[in-house]
């Protein structure tokens, strides 16, 4: 038997673990406890990475990349590479993509450059881990990776991953190239206003109305189940057409509360497309973010 002893909260406590069965022990002056334990033999062993590239990048940057894009990943098994962060790094920029084929957010940091060209899919469930302790870090992050795992390192900390398999989808190919419909409001009013109104939503589609016409935006929602509704307006900057368009009020909510410039665009190009929307006076040039939503069908 291994016999450890240690004072703790004033009691003398003792961990006696058998080397055969591997039990373990635990007596105090309160009371006396027996565990299973198991042996080490057992336990997954730390995949090693060979021949990996690497990166060194600050845990903001990292962390912000993470929380401003895991929010638009999949959660259908049936799509396994939708349901992680696509790493697209070049020599001119490190990009970050998520998408559940109803939203989609890319973010571009041009400060940290990649020795050379590489992809692959991170899944979400480790970054979810990762970002939580990157937050209240502020050291140096390596990142090295290969074509089956990635590798976070920093201030003592180690977390490994396994690479999704697959092929991401063309995402460039969904995002419209010409918006000629441009609207600009400030994030929190208008933040504010579709949390309020997407309350009086139906359950289902949670679908609020976004009527604009010249400085003038009507944000509306209603459930015809309970005959419930709600009408707010915003004044608001518009260049286009008046148009009137839906969208998934939650879908709104998540990208809004994503973001933090006082003002955002939203580009629109017709009612059956999806619309862009971006930050305003980005107060870092070296980050580039685009967030892609698809609306909904108006009922009539």
């Amino acid at each position: 038997l291994l016999y450890v002893t240690r004072l703790n909260c004033n009691a003398l406590q003792s961990l006696r673990l058998a080397e055969k069965t591997f039990g373990i022990e635990i007596s105090s002056d309160y009371g006396k406890y027996k565990l299973t334990g198991f042996s080490a033999e057992t336990f997954p062993k730390i995949p090693v990475i060979d021949n990996p590239t690497s990166i060194e990048a600050s845990a903001l940057l990292l962390s912000d990349a993470f929380n401003k894009t895991i929010f638009a990943t999949g959660v259908d098994d049936m799509r396994p590479v939708m349901m992680g962060i696509f790493c697209e790094f070049s020599e001119d920029s490190l990009r970050f993509v998520a998408t559940d084929a109803h939203k989609l957010v890319r973010y571009t940091r041009t400060d940290v450059k990649a020795k050379k060209p590489a992809s692959f899919i991170i899944p979400k469930k480790p970054l979810n881990l990762l970002k939580t302790v990157l937050l209240s870090n502020s050291a140096p992050v390596t990142m090295e990776y290969n074509e089956a795992n990635v590798r976070f390192s920093f201030d003592g900390y180690s977390m490994v991953a396994r690479l999704i398999e697959g092929k991401y989808p063309n995402y460039e190919a969904v995002i419209p190239k010409s918006n000629p419909n441009r609207l600009t409001i400030g994030r929190i009013p208008f933040l504010a206003s579709i949390k309020r109104v997407s309350i009086f939503s139906n359950k289902t589609t949670h679908q609020v109305r976004l009527k604009i016409q010249g400085s003038e935006l009507t944000i509306s929602a209603e459930d015809l189940d309970y005959a419930n509704e709600a009408n707010e307006r915003l004044t608001c900057s518009f260049e286009g057409e008046d148009m009137e368009i839906g969208f998934n009020s939650r879908f709104v909510v998540d990208m809004l509360s994503n973001l933090s410039s006082e003002e955002v665009s939203l580009e629109l190009s017709a009612p059956n497309r999806a619309g862009i929307l971006s930050p305003m006076n980005n107060a870092n040039k070296e980050e580039d973010i685009l967030m892609l939503v698809m609306p909904v069908m108006l009922n009539s």
